[in-house]
């Protein structure tokens, strides 16, 4: 289900209304989209032939990774996750995830794996990046939680033409029936994956 036409404006009103909405999920419902997820991902050939991927620790009402994350894990992909960039303000670095790895928690409250060296990975070895996000619509446009990391570290990679597949993950609730309007700096995304649906760019 998508939620009515009569939504607020402007970017904040829409960031608020739709975090509402994936808030009011019950656990049962979480559970349900969890499960209901993996199988839309793993019915992806881009899914099965990827080697190397990146995914996010849920928060906030977002769809929970986390059997995601295992079926990863079985399969012997390499698995990463985003983590502030220690220098460079409003930017990601990805960073490798396993089972053992120390994780700390950052200045927004979310886990995330000790930054090593060693461990980060390059954007160009990645082969898809699962983002969250807040809205989206029926071409693949999406609505990020307003801080800009993902479309800033993806950027230049994608200018590039050498950056990985980015895929938003959202709940049915938080599509939108009319088109969102992209800012000159929003990432395009390659697809959004629901429960039910996958929606491709236009």
């Amino acid at each position: 289900m998508s939620a009515p036409s009569t939504l607020p404006s402007n970017r904040s009103q829409m960031r608020k209304h739709f975090r509402s909405l994936r808030n009011s999920l019950s656990q049962t419902q979480q559970l349900d989209a969890s499960e209901r997820i993996l199988v839309q991902i793993n019915a992806l050939t881009q899914y099965r032939n990827a080697n190397v991927i990146a995914c996010y620790l849920a928060q906030d009402g977002e769809i929970d990774l986390e059997l995601l994350i295992q079926d990863a894990w079985q399969q012997g992909k390499t698995l990463c996750l985003p983590v502030l960039h220690p220098f460079c303000k409003g930017h990601l670095v990805f960073v490798k995830y396993q089972q053992n790895s120390k994780m700390v928690t950052n200045r927004f409250g979310i886990p995330e794996p000790k930054l090593n060296v060693a461990d980060i990975v390059p954007i160009s070895l990645l082969d898809i990046v699962f983002t969250p996000l807040v809205a989206f619509d029926d071409s693949a446009q999406r609505l990020g939680m307003g801080g800009g990391f993902y479309d800033r570290t993806l950027a230049p990679m994608i200018r590039n033409e050498i950056s990985p597949q980015v895929y938003g993950v959202a709940h049915d609730c938080q599509r939108v029936d009319e088109g969102l309007v992209n800012e000159k700096w929003d990432i395009p995304m390659q697809k959004i994956i629901t429960p039910s649906s996958i929606f491709n760019a236009s």
